[in-house]
């Protein structure tokens, strides 16, 4: 049969139904007549009559990548990179595969590497000596810290590199917290925390960081940073706020990299006293809009694949630039899966990254961007 409608016989029967169905019936005589419409034989093949076909789009590489909405380009990646003092060889992170806490020469030279690929920005987070760490975080205000000399180094060899430095006391406190905390001992002390937020601030802005990026989540820093930037003579140096940080599980493998994890005796802080309950949505909302009207130019979601909600909800709501950080639980996921061959590291890698660049991030913090 060249053409026209296939016999009754040719006619599949309906997924829906376990037996042929009766010409006697009204309603099974009416799907005959649809699946002759819908059916017609070519060469004694089957074609559906499909006018609008989507496959049409994805037919070949050249296709699918001609019409891709989203793509994660170097460009649009920070790459977060850890310092220690020394001169010597690079320290590996076992809890972060890969990376390493780089001594500030060989920090310069993985920096130019970077540079050189394309990568968008780097953010710094220093790893100091656990006998410089006390309750007061008094390192964080050194002007010759490590921190300070690592971000002096980097601008003057790759002064067109964007620098983002972490604001927080995390890496300087003996408790391994974000803040000093109160008399109790038992929370951290939110406004004797921020005074000491925007010196640091301050301080980082005068290093040469493009971006200040405070991540202690206390009421009310981003504010009295920006103040504090301005009235230094910092107006220019802008306020990555980390607006949606979340009290998550996913925080370990940095912990241990910075070395707060060792201060504290446990990669499981309890921070929820300050960072965001990840079963709320509303709230966050409403803390991130706050943190744009006190005078912050970008927003971050962190941890970025297990918040991607938040992450829309921010899109929708704000004409800021959105980060997201995907986190060194994410990272060492996807990593110790591949190891085990149970996923394939480039694709699960870039799958991660394009749904957190299609739900809405601008930028992406992520430990793969050495890799792209």
């Amino acid at each position: 049969m060249a053409g026209g409608s296939p016999p009754s016989s040719a006619l599949p029967l309906p997924l829906f139904c376990g037996k042929k169905p009766s010409t006697s019936c009204p309603a099974d005589a009416s799907l005959q007549q649809t699946f002759r419409l819908l059916f017609y034989t070519v060469k004694k093949e089957k074609f559906l009559q499909i006018p609008i076909r989507s496959r049409r789009l994805r037919r070949t590489e050249g296709i699918r990548r001609l019409f891709s909405e989203t793509r994660v380009t170097p460009s649009r990646l920070v790459a977060p990179l850890f310092v220690i003092e020394g001169n010597g060889k690079p320290k590996s992170i076992p809890s972060l595969p890969g990376h390493f806490r780089f001594p500030i020469p060989t920090l310069i030279r993985e920096a130019q590497r970077l540079a050189r690929r394309g990568i968008g920005g780097i953010a710094i987070f220093p790893c100091i000596a656990q006998r410089l760490r006390t309750p007061t975080a008094r390192e964080a205000l050194n002007p010759k810290g490590l921190i300070v000399r690592a971000i002096r180094r980097i601008k003057k060899e790759l002064p067109g590199l964007p620098v983002f430095a972490d604001v927080a006391l995390d890496p300087y406190t003996s408790h391994g917290h974000d803040g000093l905390l109160n008399r109790s001992g038992r929370d951290v002390d939110n406004d004797s925390t921020v005074p000491l937020l925007m010196k640091q601030a301050t301080l980082l802005a005068d290093a040469g960081a493009d971006f200040v990026a405070p991540s202690d989540m206390m009421d009310g820093r981003i504010g009295y940073i920006r103040q504090a930037l301005d009235q230094a003579g910092y107006s220019d140096t802008g306020i990555l706020s980390y607006a949606a940080k979340f009290a998550s599980a996913l925080y370990g493998p940095f912990r241990d990299a910075v070395g707060s994890a060792q201060t504290a005796g446990t990669h499981s802080l309890d921070k929820r006293g300050y960072q965001a309950d990840p079963a709320n949505r509303n709230a966050i909302l409403r803390d991130a809009l706050l943190d744009e009207t006190e005078g912050a130019d970008l927003l971050m979601v962190k941890p970025a694949g297990l918040y991607l909600d938040i992450l829309r909800d921010l899109r929708e709501n704000t004409r800021l630039p959105l980060a997201a950080y995907q986190v060194s639980g994410e990272y060492a996921q996807i990593y110790a899966a591949a190891q085990k061959g149970w996923v394939d590291l480039k694709k699960a890698r870039d799958e991660s990254l394009l749904s957190i660049h299609r739900a809405g991030a601008d930028i992406i913090f992520t430990y793969f961007a050495k890799d792209l």
